[in-house]
Parts: C-alpha cells; sequence; structure tokens
C-alpha cells in the first residue's frame, strides 16, 4: 500500500488511453480466471470483491456484517458484470464495467486532488502510475 495524491483527470485519462487500460484489464482478468476458461465465474469474481472488502471494515477496524447482507451485494455486483445475464463474465464485460466504475469513481471524485491510501496493483494505483510516466516524458 502506498499513499497517493490523484484527481478526476488522473483516472480518466488512465481510462481514455485505450492501451494501457486494456492491457490492465487484459492482466487482471487472466488473474482472476483461475480455471483459465476465458470466463469469470461467480466464484472467480467473489474473490475479487471480497478483497475490496466492502463493509468488513469501518475506519481499519473490522466489524461483523450479516453475512446475507454481504452475498446480496456480491450477488447485485456481480449481476452488474454479467451484462448478457449467462452466469459468467467474459473479458469485455469485465472491461466495460470496470471503465463505467473507473469513470463514476473520477466523476464523483471532482476535480480537486485527495490523497488516498491505494493498494498495490490496484486500478487507482495504476492509474497514478500511468500519470507519472506521462509527467517523467
Amino acid at each position: 500500500m502506498s499513499v497517493e495524491v490523484l484527481d478526476s483527470a488522473t483516472i480518466v485519462n488512465f481510462v481514455e488511453d485505450e492501451e494501457a487500460f486494456n492491457i490492465s484489464i487484459r492482466d487482471r482478468f487472466v488473474h482472476l480466471d483461475t480455471d483459465r476458461d476465458g470466463l469469470l465465474s461467480y466464484t472467480e469474481l467473489l474473490k475479487e470483491l471480497e478483497s475490496l472488502r466492502l463493509f468488513e471494515t469501518h475506519f481499519g477496524i473490522d466489524v461483523k456484517t450479516d453475512p446475507k447482507e454481504l452475498a446480496q451485494v456480491y450477488n447485485s455486483l456481480f449481476v452488474q458484470f454479467d451484462h448478457d445475464s449467462n452466469g459468467t463474465v467474459d473479458l469485455e464485460e469485465f472491461k466495460a464495467e470496470m471503465k463505467r466504475m473507473m469513470l463514476a469513481m473520477a466523476n464523483g471524485m471532482g476535480f480537486l486532488p485527495v490523497q488516498m491510501v491505494l493498494e498495490e496493483g490496484s486500478f487507482l494505483k495504476k492509474a497514478v502510475e500511468h500519470e507519472s510516466t506521462k509527467l517523467a516524458a
């Protein structure tokens, strides 16, 4: 983890750089596709969703959340990714939803820079790294 400064433009620039964004999406998809069938099952995507720890922490302190509530949230998120409702998520569905989510984050962030703690390998961290390489060039 590292503390980084980013703003909406950092995220938008990363998403709009199709080559950089597509490489990151493909790498993450391959990592999640543990059975190597070219599709993400609910179980495979669930591992990624659980790693986000949407409800399990409150300011860094674990809190008890009803497992039924968590399952409902994770199921709803999976449905958002599974655009054709066939029970799996292909690369294009994953890319489209990640793009939508990243742009929604950028939109909600506004134009003022914010400091965030980012996980290594996360899409936001990749956006910051992408911006840094552009500034260094």
